[in-house]
């Protein structure tokens, strides 16, 4: 693990590329923020089926009634307090996008979001700039998925007695399951379902492993800037999301989010007991790749029978994607080389 340096911009060649990638997977399980076992987090997450959802069984966390039995909503809320100031618009123009992105992967559309801003200083003009760089980035992300700001507040209340807190951002967005009666009704949701299917990730392969729980929590560095983040390529990706899951070519979708591509394949097959094996990119460093947090990447599992058309279609869409490799039935491989099997990495958590 490496000690926390003084650099007050951090650059991904001040860290050598590491030559143990096991080491960093053992002590990433052990941050609360990646741990499957954390009640409060992703990785427990049932998905969500539509037989389950028509016949009223609400055991998913990821949709729910709107009264009629019908019409089928969804819900996911964000936050971002450290980083915040670097770029206020880039950071809320991230927080709307990650959670665009997270609920176009369920196969929802999103409708209307509300925004907070807390622990502002009114009598420092810096604190004026954040909230006018986070109202941009909230207009202009909103604008790119057409989602309806519904409410917008920021609270100053930053006070001597309440310590030195952090400018907080608050983003919850609201969509609505397909609310178009001429199309089916389809839904989605991270897990792998079988092994043997393809695994793919759209979105650009990039050596960025800024503002990272991996950057942080295993080598103490908690300054760097804003990841990679691309607002056109966030529409893109979403618009071809929503296109594979209408039209059933992908049997999962999970956006890559905390803890990089490894714990969103780790979270992907976790609930079945489904491993992975996966080839990194040659042209990137292998923990950027496996933990980086760059914005704008989904995971997608297809079948075989749906591998030709995906790879067609992805063609058609003009959409960057990489492939990833295949799901296993319980072995975790990486670059031919094998780090045991997901049942007793998550059950030694």
């Amino acid at each position: 693990m490496t000690e926390k340096t003084d650099n007050t911009e951090f650059d991904i060649n001040q860290l050598p590329e590491p030559a143990d990638i096991g080491d960093i997977i053992m002590n990433l399980m052990v941050n609360p923020n990646l741990s499957p076992l954390n009640y409060f987090n992703d990785f427990t997450d049932g998905g969500s089926d539509i037989d389950n959802l028509k016949e009223g069984r609400y055991n998913e966390s990821n949709f729910f009634d709107a009264g009629n039995g019908k019409q089928f909503m969804s819900m996911t809320t964000h936050a971002m307090h450290h980083h915040l100031e670097r770029d206020p618009q880039k950071a809320a123009e991230i927080l709307v996008a990650r959670a665009a992105r997270k609920m176009i992967c369920y196969g929802a559309r999103p409708l209307a979001l509300t925004a907070m801003l807390y622990h502002i200083n009114y009598a420092d003009p810096n604190g004026n700039n954040i909230a006018q760089g986070i109202k941009k980035g909230l207009e202009n992300a909103s604008a790119v998925f057409g989602v309806q700001i519904s409410d917008r507040k920021i609270r100053f209340d930053h006070f001597d007695e309440h310590g030195n807190n952090a400018p907080t951002l608050i983003v919850t967005l609201v969509g609505v399951l397909n609310d178009n009666t001429e199309k089916q009704l389809v839904c989605m949701d991270p897990g792998f379902k079988s092994k043997g299917h393809n695994i793919f990730m759209l979105g650009r392969v990039t050596n960025d492993i800024s503002t990272s729980d991996y950057l942080e929590f295993y080598h103490g560095i908690s300054d760097s800037p804003l990841p990679q983040f691309d607002l056109k390529l966030e529409a893109q990706i979403a618009g071809s999301i929503k296109e594979l899951v209408q039209l059933s070519l992908i049997d999962s979708a999970a956006p890559v989010a905390k803890g990089g591509v490894f714990f969103t394949l780790l979270r992907a097959g976790w609930l079945k007991g489904l491993g992975f094996d996966i080839t990194t990119a040659a042209e990137t460093r292998v923990d950027s790749f496996l933990f980086g947090e760059a914005m704008g990447r989904v995971i997608v599992s297809v079948s075989p029978e749906n591998e030709d058309a995906f790879i067609d279609y992805m063609y058609e869409l003009k959409t960057p994607y990489f492939t990833l490799g295949h799901v296993t039935k319980g072995e975790v491989r990486i670059d031919d080389q094998s780090f045991g099997y997901i049942d007793k990495m998550s059950g030694s958590i």
